[in-house]
């Protein structure tokens, strides 16, 4: 029996459990750490926890390799009153083949609900939202990328657009090749709260 999606995220939130509460430890954890005056001034056992469970989860990375195992989930947005599902990687998980493709399958109906939901909107870019973009800019990015990702707050929608690798546009680093362009859309200006 090979493991599904779901099984797989109940094991890790099993261990990270188990982890938390000390059953779980890395004991030759300072080996890991290549500067020995910050070895002595961490706290190694909760550093001890924090490799134990990266451990554990790049197993299961390497078992979602090895069975094709998805690391998609189906996740809801809601705005005011409507709702909208879409796949999304899980945080703990890593994309395998045919995943990405998953991703950018929705890219319409995401964008289809962003339409719908920020008409009479202003936009910003969630990096500088001191100035308000325009349309023509968003379309830009909407041809650029590969997927979208949306989720909302109570008065503002943010709008994922992503390209490159799933496993790493999420990280800075990983620009030019791989990234998200993030766009807020409010009535008047973004609240606070950034997604």
């Amino acid at each position: 029996m090979i493991y599904t999606t779901q099984q797989l995220i109940n094991i890790l939130e099993t261990e990270m459990r188990a982890t938390c509460n000390g059953k779980r430890i890395l004991l030759n954890c300072a080996n890991r750490i290549d500067n020995p005056v910050l070895a002595k001034a961490l706290d190694l056992e909760k550093v001890g926890k924090v490799f134990a469970y990266q451990d554990f989860r790049r197993q299961i990375h390497e078992y979602q390799r090895e069975y094709n195992v998805s690391g998609v989930i189906w996740r809801v947005c809601t705005f005011g009153n409507q709702k909208i599902q879409f796949p999304e990687i899980h945080n703990q998980l890593i994309a395998v083949s045919g995943d990405k493709e998953i991703l950018m399958a929705a890219k319409e109906s995401i964008l289809s609900f962003w339409r719908e939901m920020t008409q009479n909107m202003n936009f910003w870019l969630a990096v500088d939202s001191r100035f308000p973009i325009s349309q023509n800019m968003i379309d830009e990015m909407i041809q650029q990328a590969e997927w979208a990702e949306i989720d909302a707050a109570q008065t503002d929608i943010y709008l994922g657009l992503c390209w490159g690798n799933p496993k790493e546009y999420i990280y800075q680093w990983a620009k030019p090749e791989s990234g998200c362009h993030r766009i807020i859309a409010a009535v008047n200006k973004p609240s606070s709260i950034k997604v």
